[in-house]
């Protein structure tokens, strides 16, 4: 499935990796003429790393407005449907493509190049009026979340905690936040009780547990980090380890475990061949990219991690090299593969 682009081409585009077509928007044609970027972007998937993807796509227009970039959220899930029959050029992910979105993909003759733009934590909340729980352990959230459950009250969780019944409000099944968490806390993907308030937008959960004084929930800590006042933040105990909260330091140095996991754009190989979209994802994986996943609240990769997945992408090196959610990941080793 690797698919090389022309060496020639890459060493003439070399100079404008990470900087996007120049700060003025515009790409040079050979004989050194400006030449405005012109053509529309598609991008569709993930609510956890939609925020990411919309901050590029403004900052992007700003500089080529000549290029028009929508950006949509139908879940993981439902942005991989979309990607693997060609009606998107750029899927957002919050967990690598599984097998079966692969095998679509590759029946309708769509390659495609896998790239990582950030780290997030997976963030357990309760509503603000919660005044009990100080933290949780993987196993009593496996208890909760796991399939065939019957905790409805918080007093079936922890003893000492009050009788009052539990609402439960996570991420819809087309999410990958669902296949993560489900992996990471019950281990097995799409494990999961049904009897609970599901959604692929983070928006309507974040609503869901500000509004409910009983309320459980899980999200990317990016929508938590914008509702601060309206959440309240659960530490979560793994095995003998001290409880951890999830915060930009903990996700990024790999203490917030087992909920660290890291975020994709997958390109449609073919559509990166077009100049916007060279000049999208040089922009993405770019310095200005890179701010902007700290001023949405996620965790940027390492400096060397960034420059790996644009020599993935400058190369055309297409396929993934995941095999599904994978928790506790090292993320330079992966790309290295």
């Amino acid at each position: 499935m690797t698919n090389k682009l022309a060496l020639a081409a890459v060493a003439a585009l070399g100079a404008l990796v990470l900087a996007g077509c120049g700060s003025s928007g515009e790409s040079k044609t050979p004989e050194g003429a400006a030449e405005k970027l012109e053509g529309k972007v598609v991008v569709d998937g993930s609510s956890t790393v939609f925020p990411i993807s919309e901050a590029v796509a403004e900052e992007f227009m700003k500089e080529n407005p000549g290029v028009r970039v929508t950006v949509g959220i139908s879940g993981t899930g439902g942005g991989l449907k979309k990607f693997a029959v060609g009606e998107i050029d750029i899927s957002d992910a919050s967990r690598p493509i599984d097998p079966a979105e692969r095998d679509a993909a590759q029946k309708n003759g769509i390659d495609f190049i896998e790239l990582p733009v950030a780290f997030d934590g997976l963030s357990v909340v309760v509503n603000p009026g919660n005044d009990w729980v100080d933290y949780l352990t993987v196993a009593e959230l496996k208890a909760i979340w796991e399939p065939g459950s019957k905790i409805t009250n918080w007093n079936q969780v922890r003893p000492t905690f009050p009788d009052r019944p539990l609402k439960l409000y996570g991420a819809g099944t087309d999410s990958g936040t669902f296949d993560y968490f489900t992996k990471a806390i019950v281990g097995e993907e799409k494990a999961s009780r049904s009897d609970y308030q599901a959604s692929e937008d983070d928006n309507s959960l974040v609503t869901g547990v500000s509004g409910d004084a009983n309320a459980l929930g899980y999200f990317g800590y990016a929508y938590y980090s914008e509702n601060k006042d309206k959440l309240k933040l659960v530490p979560i105990k793994n095995g003998d380890a001290d409880p951890v909260a999830p915060s930009p330091e903990t996700i990024g140095n790999g203490t917030y475990q087992p909920l660290s996991r890291p975020e994709f754009i997958y390109v449609n190989a073919e559509a990166a061949k077009r100049p916007e979209i060279i000049a999208f994802v040089r922009f993405y994986l770019g310095e200005v990219g890179q701010a902007l996943v700290s001023e949405v609240g996620y965790v940027p990769l390492a400096p060397e991690d960034y420059k790996l997945a644009l020599e993935r992408f400058e190369t055309g090196k297409t396929g993934t090299a995941f095999d599904g959610p994978t928790v506790g990941v090292k993320f330079s080793d992966i790309l290295k593969r």
